[in-house]
């Protein structure tokens, strides 16, 4: 009898999926350390890991939280967004770069990317600024980083703060300054897909010490301990307050110490994640019919990604056939306001062409640090069959 993969018309070779973490027995045991130890949450690792991602940001003051989603929650949480205010979002992103700034009551304002990057366009953003808009929110796709020299002039022009979601883009720099450092706030993701995991897990960013001070005390349900600050400071020892509401969005110790173990590996998986993409690009920029990722002078990519644009309405077409065939392709993303919850809130279909054009041609090629060659190569040749 055959094998039953077979039968039911599934690959027969091992899935290879678009992403995975790099866990090795250095991070099993600095979680095991911390397990064996008195502190599971809110003790040294988690300021331990938060000392290491400032380093990593140019010295920009961090704090960790529980996602990515909760970072951006944190984040439009602490630039004070609510009702009546706007919020100027690329939409070639995860849905929650927008949600978390509709969950605050803000008006999300969608404008458009560049054909090159998928990266939010100066001009655009520029255009969509009205005397509503709080904060303009860019987002380093792939692991591309934003104009941010240019972005953050037009928001504070604009009266109005600059957030990059870094998910993708941790370790990159632009214009030889370091992601993190570029932008008023800065949120991270940890997830196992992304350039380092915490498994689940995120952190903010920001040189302006009253961002930061209000991060820090929004993930801790907006508790006040300075008794400079409190008003009824001589209650106790004990006593704290809450003068703005806020969550728990607490990263715990365990999850932190396998943050600062993997942070000591970033440099390695940046070269690997540059070696698959060069690779990659290589191979496939003569093959007719697809378009390779550019990198813009003055940007130094974590890749994340390795967007391949796939012309002439094939896009599906490949995807599925690069499925059949194990590899586990994936599409990044849906333009934000085609998601029904903001078509209800009145968004259409046409407000963002570019996006829209880079949607329809984006496959996300297999891209992860312990991707051997071969397996690269296997990809290659069946996108160049193809």
């Amino acid at each position: 009898m055959g094998d039953v993969r077979e039968l039911r018309n599934e690959p027969t070779r091992p899935t290879l999926p678009y992403g995975r973490q790099s866990v090795t027995d250095e991070d099993v045991e600095a979680v095991a350390a911390v397990l064996r130890g008195d502190w599971l949450t809110t003790g040294p690792a988690v300021r331990r890991f938060e000392e290491d991602l400032s380093a990593l940001a140019g010295g920009t003051p961090t704090v960790a939280v529980t996602s990515g989603t909760a970072a951006l929650h944190v984040a439009y949480a602490a630039t004070g967004i609510g009702s009546g205010d706007e919020v100027v979002c690329a939409p070639m992103t995860f849905v929650a770069t927008a949600a978390t700034a509709a969950l605050r009551g803000a008006k999300v304002v969608f404008a458009d990317v560049s054909p090159e990057t998928g990266n939010l366009l100066p001009d655009a953003a520029a255009a969509a600024m009205t005397s509503r808009t709080r904060v303009v929110s860019a987002v380093d796709y792939a692991g591309h980083p934003a104009p941010h020299d240019e972005l953050v002039k037009i928001a504070h022009d604009g009266g109005a703060l600059l957030l990059d979601d870094a998910a993708h883009s941790i370790g990159g720099t632009w214009q030889g300054r370091p992601v993190g450092s570029l932008a008023d706030i800065t949120t991270f993701s940890f997830f196992p897909t992304k350039n380092l995991t915490t498994a689940e897990g995120g952190a903010v960013a920001s040189p302006v010490p009253d961002l930061a001070r209000r991060a820090a005390e929004f993930r801790n349900h907006g508790l006040v301990r300075d008794k400079a600050r409190q008003r009824h400071p001589d209650e106790g020892g004990w006593h704290q307050e809450v003068h703005e509401f806020g969550l728990n969005y607490r990263l715990p110790d365990v999850l932190c110490a396998l943050g600062s173990s993997q942070l000591r590996r970033l440099d390695a998986f940046r070269a690997r994640r540059a070696e698959i993409h060069a690779r990659y690009t290589t191979a496939l920029s003569d093959v007719d019919g697809v378009r390779t990722p550019v990198t813009l002078p003055g940007a130094d990519p974590m890749w994340h990604l390795y967007p391949l644009r796939v012309l002439d309405n094939r896009r599906r077409d490949l995807y599925e056939h690069l499925r059949a065939n194990g590899i586990g392709v994936q599409v990044n993303y849906v333009p934000v306001y085609w998601h029904p919850v903001f078509e209800d809130l009145g968004y259409r279909r046409g407000m963002c062409p570019n996006a829209e054009q880079f949607y329809a041609e984006e496959l996300s090629l297999p891209l992860f640090p312990d991707l051997s060659d071969d397996d690269v190569d296997r990809v290659i040749d069946l996108v160049r069959a193809f």
